[in-house]
């Protein structure tokens, strides 16, 4: 399995490779406002973006998604998108799926608490002028449920991820005010 390239600031161990498309956004291409936070001042609509994944190890018992800046300026980046107990049977995820109310998402997925302080994904909302990516990510698991409450902290989340990842892929778009 090919691994996945190290983008700038990812710390996170070397694992094997997922390959995560998206029918809403790409690779380094800017984000509609369709995936934009609706509130700081900002007008999107914000929708977490359609996601399918493959490329799953044997040994996967489930999966986690997360969408996080690296650029935001807190010195820690921003966590906008936490989900995880995603059941290993599931292999992609409709446009909104990160609703608070979990629209599309099995019954046992638990949204996480974002860095907006919601359960629920929480769209871009970079200061004027600076491009930020965001880093729409999978992380293939070696357990069925991180045993996590929903409003535990991303970092704390994030932390239990990496110690169960048994392959990552993602997409990182773009967005710019």
């Amino acid at each position: 399995m090919a691994k996945q390239p190290p983008i700038p600031y990812d710390f996170l161990p070397e694992v094997p490779a997922l390959t995560v498309e998206s029918d809403d956004v790409s690779d380094g291409r800017p984000m509609s406002d369709d995936h934009v936070f609706d509130d700081w001042g900002m007008k999107g609509r914000n929708l977490s973006p359609h996601l399918r994944w493959s490329g799953a190890p044997e040994g996967t018992k489930s999966f986690a998604v997360t969408c996080f800046d690296p650029d935001a300026p807190t010195g820690s980046g921003f966590w906008h998108w936490v989900l995880f107990d995603v059941p290993a049977d599931v292999t992609e995820l409709p446009t909104g799926a990160g609703s608070a109310e979990g629209e599309g998402l099995p019954e046992v997925a638990v949204l996480g608490r974002n860095d907006y302080g919601t359960q629920a994904y929480g769209g871009a909302a970079p200061p004027p002028g600076t491009p930020h990516r965001y880093l729409f990510a999978v992380h293939a698991l070696g357990v069925e449920r991180l045993g996590l409450d929903p409003g535990t902290s991303s970092a704390v989340v994030g932390f239990n991820i990496t110690a169960n990842t048994l392959a990552r892929g993602y997409i990182a778009p773009v967005y710019e005010t």
